[in-house]
């Protein structure tokens, strides 16, 4: 997919994608769930625990991802 990314099935559950964030093992895992879910995992270090976890909808990670591919939106 591109330099820094990763892209890993996981049987029965769906799709991991890992981005790499720079030097020293920080990185994002998103993993798309077959029922539509998202989980954000945010790793700080190379560790395999997460300093945070979010999950989205479909919906949210959309709106989310929109934003940060530079969207605009207004009220």
């Amino acid at each position: 997919m591109g330099k820094g990314i990763h892209i890993q099935e996981l049987p029965g559950v769906g799709t991991r994608y890992d981005v790499a964030l720079g030097g020293g093992g920080r990185r994002v895992s998103i993993v798309v769930s077959r029922d539509g879910k998202r989980h954000l995992y945010v790793f700080e270090d190379a560790g395999d625990e997460p300093d945070a976890v979010v999950e989205l909808t479909e919906e949210q990670a959309r709106k989310v991802g929109a934003v940060l591919s530079g969207t605009y939106f207004t009220d």
